[in-house]
């Protein structure tokens, strides 16, 4: 049986085999709380302008971001390379590449 958060993971796209390795990255079964912690970081992400396939390489590349405190680590670390002269195509690359 799926996770809530599995579930909620593949009624956005996510394959088996994606889901798979993301649990093989992050070293345990995804727990995080949907509505807290994933809906949020995932609309972050659309904000950025992050393509669905996008967002989907990003959390199978490096499931841990959803250890990071959104509104305390990312949001202004993006801020801070943005000021520092980062486009939004760059910070995407970043990003997707493993943003954590």
């Amino acid at each position: 049986d799926l996770t809530l958060p599995e579930a909620y993971f593949a009624s956005l796209g996510f394959s088996d085999e994606e889901l798979n390795r993301v649990n093989s990255k992050y070293g345990k079964r995804l727990d995080f709380d949907v509505e807290r912690k994933i809906k949020p970081l995932l609309r972050w992400f659309s904000d950025l302008g992050m393509t669905a396939l996008e967002v989907r390489k990003s959390v199978v590349r490096c499931p841990k971001i959803f250890d990071v405190d959104l509104e305390k680590v990312s949001k202004p670390v993006v801020l801070w390379l943005k000021d520092l002269g980062m486009d939004d195509s760059q910070m995407k690359r970043a990003i997707v590449g493993c943003p954590s």
